[in-house]
């Protein structure tokens, strides 16, 4: 059943429910260890299946999520972007809560399309889903993500990093950062 508000058209980009075809170049996203670096692992075709489905369903049960992401009359599928909520949100200092999140392909990368589809998505969060809130974290080491999540005009909560608690204590991903934008302070993209 489509949600009010998709799919999410940007200048260049479509976000979208999940479709079978998106599965494939999913899994191998999901099998490449720069897109991967920081996650604990990558992700076995099985493993990469399972989450795309269940991003599906979120989207179809929940109306968020997660969301297919292709770029306007070129590649297909290109990753995923959207707002959701943590299944293990009343775990972190910021839960529960909503976050915006995004995993490209390699091939993507360096095109401002992150930013893009997650400014979309702020808005989709703010203006569809009626957050006040929104929040966005990742491991200290991904500066990448972080200088996305300062493109899209997030601010970083220092007091609020954390140790993220499906990690185990010590991993070296476990430390993450925390970045925040209410609705009221959300600027042009």
């Amino acid at each position: 059943m489509p949600h009010a508000g998709l799919p999410i058209e940007t200048e260049r980009l479509i976000l979208r429910p999940w479709r079978e075809e998106d599965f494939a170049p999913f899994a191998a996203l999901n099998a490449d260890p720069e897109v991967m670096e920081f996650f604990p692992d990558t992700l076995s075709r099985a493993d990469s299946d399972a989450l795309a489905l269940r991003m599906k369903e979120r989207i179809e049960t929940q109306g968020l999520g997660f969301f297919a992401v292709e770029v306007k009359g070129g590649p297909g599928f290109i990753g995923m972007v959207g707002p959701s909520v943590p299944h293990y949100g009343a775990e972190l200092p910021c839960g529960p809560c909503t976050e915006v999140g995004w995993r490209l392909s390699r091939e993507a990368w360096g095109k401002g399309y992150a930013s893009e589809a997650a400014a979309a998505s702020l808005d989709f969060a703010f203006d569809i889903l009626g957050r006040d809130e929104v929040v966005s974290f990742t491991a200290v080491q991904n500066e990448r993500s972080q200088a996305v999540m300062r493109r899209i005009g997030m601010t970083r909560d220092a007091s609020g990093d954390f140790d993220h608690p499906l990690l185990p204590a010590g991993h070296r991903l476990s430390r993450h950062v925390l970045y925040r934008i209410r609705k009221n302070t959300m600027g042009l993209f």
